[in-house]
C-alpha cells in the first residue's frame, strides 16, 4: 500500500476492508472489558448492547470508504483524513466519539487503547 496514499485517506478497497476489520476488532477488545456492554461482531458490523437494551451500531460503507456509527444520540460517518478516522462534519477522531458516545448512552467508561 501507498503510505502518502493512506494518510492522503485514498485507498483502494482491500485497504479499506483490512483496516476497518482492525478497527472493529480494536473496538471489540476494549468494549469487551466492560462487563456493562454486551459486543457481537458479525459480517463485519459491530453491535455494543447496552445495559437498557439500546444499541450502539458500527459498521463499515464501502462505496464512500467510511465506518458509520448509529447511536440513540445519532449517526456519524467517519473517513480517513490526516492519518486518523474522523467525523465527516465535526471532525473528532472515531474512538474520542465512541467513548463519548458510550459514555452518553451506557453510562460506562470504554478506553480505547
Amino acid at each position: 500500500m501507498d503510505e502518502g496514499a493512506y494518510h492522503r485517506g485514498i485507498m483502494n478497497e482491500s485497504d479499506f476492508h483490512r483496516d476497518v476489520d482492525a478497527m472493529l476488532a480494536r473496538i471489540e477488545a476494549a468494549v469487551e472489558e466492560v462487563d456493562a456492554l454486551d459486543v457481537d461482531l458479525e459480517s463485519g458490523i459491530l453491535t455494543l448492547t447496552c445495559p437498557d437494551g439500546t444499541r450502539i451500531i458500527i459498521n463499515r460503507q464501502t462505496p464512500n470508504r467510511e465506518i458509520w456509527v448509529a447511536a440513540r444520540s445519532g449517526g456519524f460517518h467517519f473517513s480517513l483524513r490526516e492519518g486518523a478516522w474522523r467525523d465527516t462534519r465535526s471532525g473528532d477522531e472515531l474512538f474520542a466519539s465512541l467513548a463519548r458516545i458510550v459514555a452518553l448512552q451506557a453510562g460506562v467508561a470504554v478506553a480505547f487503547a
